[in-house]
């Protein structure tokens, strides 16, 4: 259900332009179908704690197999574009709710010596999806309708909810508790006004995003103040206190900011720096797009029987590297070695991605592993959504005058190289200090 929802997700970043037509929208309002998913996602996967404790896991799949069902069908028969919008929101519902269970399903069966390992085959499973997703979509669209998304991926949705009602079991026991409305709408304000914020400042709305810049830091405020004196549940903020997560989960949001950042930038940049089709931009991401799905289980053994410092710290080199490469060298190496310089960068990355999650999850309490895993998850979402426009704002912020496009591009390309090379460097300080914590270890059970 994951890999469906994630699927769906990346398939209609190309519907874009058959949208526009069809429904006679702008591309700032399209673009919701994606940034309203995501948000609406990252938002669901802030309750996976609570949902977690209170709901079983088959109630939790259930619930979440029929979002993407119902969604499916109403994308699929949508007359007008904000019953297509409701739709996408309604299935991102699935993917808040099945990623975290999946991941707990995982903490509540597997030990923590192998933690690396099936953390690697979850993430295998979701990886893979992103990859697919864009010409999965494009050949639809190009040989039937974007309805047809939504039609293929009804059937399989259907026999997964027969299937998952039998085969989902329950491990630790539930109770009721009392859902923290309030701070969560705090998050909610917060969060949202962050991404919207975000996106004004790179529409060079200036007094748009302080304004929406200010609700955020409130929103925060407001949410931290009343978690000192609060009796409803939501997640549990003790685990800031936990050197473990704070040491993981900041070079986790920051590869991902990286990571999400590097696929939106290298397609336009070998188009409008090297002249290449949007085919082979495309192309580009491929090969360290496959390294990055398929090398996950085997990046999670190395965890398991080397320990953290083996994937971390060579994952972070090659990842650092090649950033400053690209930034040295970036507009004289070509696709070709633009597509070399990714794949190594995309290794990197991927054997630090998980593991950064799964040996953050091996030190922390096994009460607080719910609370974290909800929030490895929400960072996830929203840094990808911040690097998406951030990094696509920094591409295009050089306008020297006589210099053409390309060449600007390839200026403002490359102060992102050296800004993500700086970024890599925080990473590797930070995981010296995971992996040096004193007085802990991971625990085998």
């Amino acid at each position: 259900m994951s890999f469906m929802g994630i699927l769906t997700e990346t398939s209609m970043n190309v519907t874009f332009p058959a949208l526009m037509k069809q429904f006679n929208i702008s591309l700032s309002t399209v673009q919701w179908v994606t940034s309203g998913y995501l948000l609406t996602a990252a938002l669901v996967m802030l309750t996976s704690a609570y949902m977690k404790r209170r709901f079983t896991n088959r109630q939790l799949f259930i619930a979440s197999a029929l979002m993407f069902i119902v969604g499916d069908l109403i994308c699929a028969l949508a007359p007008a574009f904000w019953v297509l919008l409701l739709g996408r929101l309604i299935q991102a519902g699935c993917v808040g709710l099945c990623t975290p269970l999946m991941v707990n399903i995982i903490l509540d069966v597997v030990p923590r010596s192998k933690l690396g390992t099936y953390l690697g085959i979850a993430n295998l499973i979701i990886l893979i999806a992103p990859a697919m997703g864009p010409t999965f979509g494009g050949a639809v669209v190009a040989f039937a309708s974007w309805r047809m998304i939504f039609w293929m991926t009804l059937p399989l949705a259907v026999i997964l909810l027969l299937l998952g009602q039998k085969q989902i079991k329950q491990y630790t026991p539930t109770r009721r508790y009392a859902f923290d409305w309030t701070r969560f709408a705090l998050l909610a304000i917060a969060l949202i006004s962050l991404i919207v914020g975000i996106n004004a400042l790179g529409s060079a709305n200036n007094i748009e995003f302080i304004v929406l810049l200010l609700v955020c830091i409130a929103g925060f405020a407001l949410f931290y103040k009343l978690s000192k004196t609060a009796t409803k549940e939501l997640f549990s903020l003790n685990v800031f206190k936990s050197p473990a997560f704070l040491y993981s989960f900041l070079p986790y949001i920051i590869v991902q900011f990286a990571n999400i950042g590097m696929n939106v930038l290298l397609p336009n940049y070998v188009q409008d720096v090297f002249a290449a089709s949007s085919l082979l931009g495309g192309l580009v991401l491929l090969p360290g797009s496959l390294f990055n799905g398929f090398g996950q289980p085997f990046y999670g053994w190395l965890l398991d029987h080397f320990g953290a410092k083996l994937p971390l710290y060579l994952g972070d080199i090659m990842f650092t590297i090649m950033l400053a490469a690209l930034a040295a060298v970036g507009s004289r190496v070509g696709v070709t070695g633009v597509t070399i310089a990714y794949l190594i960068f995309a290794i990197g990355r991927s054997m630090m991605f998980s593991n950064t999650v799964a040996y953050g999850l091996k030190l922390i309490d096994k009460e607080l592993q719910n609370d974290a895993n909800a929030l490895y998850n929400t960072g996830q979402q929203v840094s990808g959504a911040i690097g998406t426009t951030v990094i696509t704002l920094m591409m295009n912020s050089v306008h020297t005058p006589g210099a053409t496009h390309a060449q600007n591009i390839a200026t403002g390309s490359g102060i992102v190289f050296l800004f993500l090379t700086l970024l890599g460097i925080v990473v590797f300080i930070l995981f010296h200090k995971l992996v040096n914590l004193k007085g802990i270890t991971p625990a085998d059970k």
